[in-house]
């Protein structure tokens, strides 16, 4: 049933305990108003193709691999433990056959068509930069028990760059807060309070909002809000409390979803923000180069059916009221309930209604932080694995298309890699100890296969990095072709130790779910000057004794099995100190003062406003 605004404000008072508004919401004309459209009939026929395509191309892929292990596997004679293994390797790889793939294709888009992100959404052609802004915007983030200085640092630093650019009147800004700790709450109010008052002689309103109860956790304090204000704006932009856009950034997503009625989600890439520590300073380089070519190949195919990641993007408010309520998910146990990981399942929602969801396929002043530290990274991981896991209940959701049931399938398979391989891991161990069955594979079979499962992980950044030095602007903005090659080389190192450290924990988490272990969802650690080895042992001490109970079977009783298990074995043993020593600050300096995992960023000689003005307010 459908409710008026009154009506929804009536029944959500009593869970809002405080309202500081600078002025009311300007109401557009046009908000709400624009019904869903039909993909263009030109280009249905195409993107059926690309689809089709790419299935065979990944069907071809993962056959072709999986043959490969099989043969191997049956030069002796397949056991039941081979059998096993053989099912967890198969899990691993769609995963791996699409990340090569969309890296492949993402690299032949990127040096083949004048504008790469126009060729993979023709909705980028049709606006310009010098296109009014017509509509209203609400930039919404909602936080819970989050620092809240950082967090209206970075949004002042986007409102003063919002109001810079002329177009102020046509956008506000909403401070959704679930906070409920006394002393966080109280800070939080005086802080908005004040930077509210800061703000009120600007054309630019700041909200704020606070709910008494975490219902629905963040997809719950966002759809609160959609409820109240979907008569109020056109489209809204929500960030998660580590965000920033550019109004640069924010004003083409707008522009672009003004020319385009039939979009209902434009996501904007997504890069992470200048770092001190060696560890962010590495991941983010490798995502960088990673994601570039990745997500090119993969708008290539999904099309009108692309991602959400959750924030950064421009959404059609009224249509995302109307079609993108969450469900609640039946049941008892820890993948029932409210929807953790809501933005995938928004996304196929909104294109179920007719809307598209489209992404903008390049870098545009779009940032956000990076988890400091390695157990930082792995909470995040697992928090993601069981809000994806909850897609199992939902692939029979009715109506959806059939692309939006394979990204679906897809965001689970993401989190099952990692038990698969440590189901693979674990099994061929048990197998090199126990038994001889190893010992009838060459040994060069064996490594020739581990070399191409091995380039065809790497294939996005290779693709990434060949992008880079085939373009000698893109090249020029990390510092030059030496350093690239350096960043990368240095980054597969650091990467490959972290890998397994990261996938036994998801390992942990998958297991804990099969167990009835729910995992509570807070504040993310944003930051973080040093992660201190007590700090390190506390979270790593599983993929610590694992790694020693691998190497003691293995040391003990098949040596030579070592050769392929090192990169498993030893990460998982020094799990601990690389954890702690990738935060040292001394090691963080030494990668600034060379360039070293620089990314434009760090070598501009001016950096976006708003990231030289948060910097000098956390200053």
């Amino acid at each position: 049933m459908n409710l008026g605004k009154q009506e929804v404000e009536s029944k959500i008072v009593s869970g809002v305990v405080v309202e500081l508004r600078t002025a009311a919401p300007v109401a557009s004309a046009s908000a709400g108003t624009m019904p869903a459209v039909a993909p263009h009939p030109t280009s249905a026929g195409t993107m059926r193709t690309r689809r089709w395509l790419f299935l065979g191309l990944n069907i071809i892929t993962v056959s072709a691999l999986f043959a490969a292990m099989a043969a191997m596997m049956a030069m002796g004679g397949l056991t039941s433990i081979e059998y096993v293994m053989l099912f967890a390797y198969l899990l691993t790889l769609p995963w791996l056959s699409i990340g090569f793939w969309n890296g492949i294709i993402g690299f032949a888009i990127s040096l083949g068509a004048k504008s790469p992100a126009a060729s993979v959404n023709p909705a980028v052609a049709r606006a310009s930069d010098l296109d009014p802004i017509t509509t209203h915007t609400a930039i919404a983030m909602a936080v819970r028990h989050e620092d809240i200085g950082a967090v209206i640092d970075r949004l002042d630093a986007m409102h003063r760059d919002i109001v810079r650019s002329g177009w102020g009147g046509q956008f506000a800004f909403h401070v959704l807060s679930d906070s409920a700790n006394p002393a966080i709450v109280a800070e939080e109010e005086a802080r908005i309070a004040a930077w509210q008052r800061a703000c009120a002689g600007t054309v630019t309103p700041v909200h704020y909002r606070r709910r008494t109860d975490n219902k629905g956790f963040k997809a719950g304090n966002i759809e609160e809000f959609c409820a109240v204000h979907h008569a109020d704006y056109d489209f809204f932009l929500p960030l998660d409390a580590d965000s920033r856009m550019s109004a640069k950034a924010i004003l083409r997503l707008v522009r672009i979803m003004q020319a385009s009625p039939e979009i209902g989600i434009l996501q904007g890439l997504v890069v992470g923000s200048p770092s001190r520590t060696f560890f962010t300073r590495a991941f983010q380089f490798g995502m960088r180069h990673g994601m570039r070519s990745y997500t090119l190949g993969s708008a290539w195919w999904q099309g009108d059916c692309g991602p959400f990641w959750g924030h950064n993007a421009v959404i059609r408010l009224e249509a995302f009221h109307q079609h993108c309520r969450l469900p609640l998910i039946p049941g008892k146990g820890p993948l029932s309930g409210h929807i953790m990981s809501h933005d995938q399942v928004e996304a196929v929602l909104m294109r179920r209604a007719g809307y598209e969801v489209r992404v903008l396929a390049e870098e545009d002043e779009s940032f956000e932080e990076n988890p400091p530290s390695l157990p930082d990274f792995i909470k995040r991981e697992t928090r993601w694995c069981q809000g994806n896991m909850q897609y199992l209940k939902l692939l029979g959701t009715p109506g959806l298309l059939p692309t939006s049931r394979v990204q679906l399938v897809l965001a689970i398979l993401m989190y099952l890699n990692g038990p698969a391989w440590f189901l693979f891991i674990t099994s061929g161990a048990f197998m090199a100890a126990f038994t001889t069955q190893f010992g009838s594979i060459p040994l060069a079979y064996g490594l020739a296969l581990f070399a191409v499962i091995m380039f065809f992980n790497l294939t996005p950044k290779l693709m990434g990095m060949a992008q880079s030095f085939v373009q000698r602007d893109v090249a020029k903005t990390y510092g030059g072709r030496a350093r690239i090659l350096a960043g990368l080389i240095g980054e597969f190192f650091f990467s490959t130790l972290m890998a397994p450290c990261v996938a036994f924990g998801i390992t942990i988490c998958c297991i804990g779910l099969l167990l009835g272990r729910r995992i509570t969802w807070d504040a993310q650690q944003r930051s973080r000057e040093f992660l201190n080895l007590r700090e390190a042992t506390r979270s790593l001490w599983p993929q610590t004794l694992y790694g020693f109970v691998l190497l003691a079977v293995l040391g003990t009783l098949a040596p030579w099995a070592l050769l392929f298990g090192t990169l498993i074995v030893t990460p998982l043993c020094l799990a601990i100190p690389l954890a702690s020593g990738s935060t040292l600050p001394s090691l963080g300096r030494k990668t600034r003062h060379l360039g070293l995992f620089d990314i434009p960023e760090d070598r501009a000689a001016r950096q976006p406003a708003l990231l030289e003005e948060t910097a000098a307010q956390a200053a």
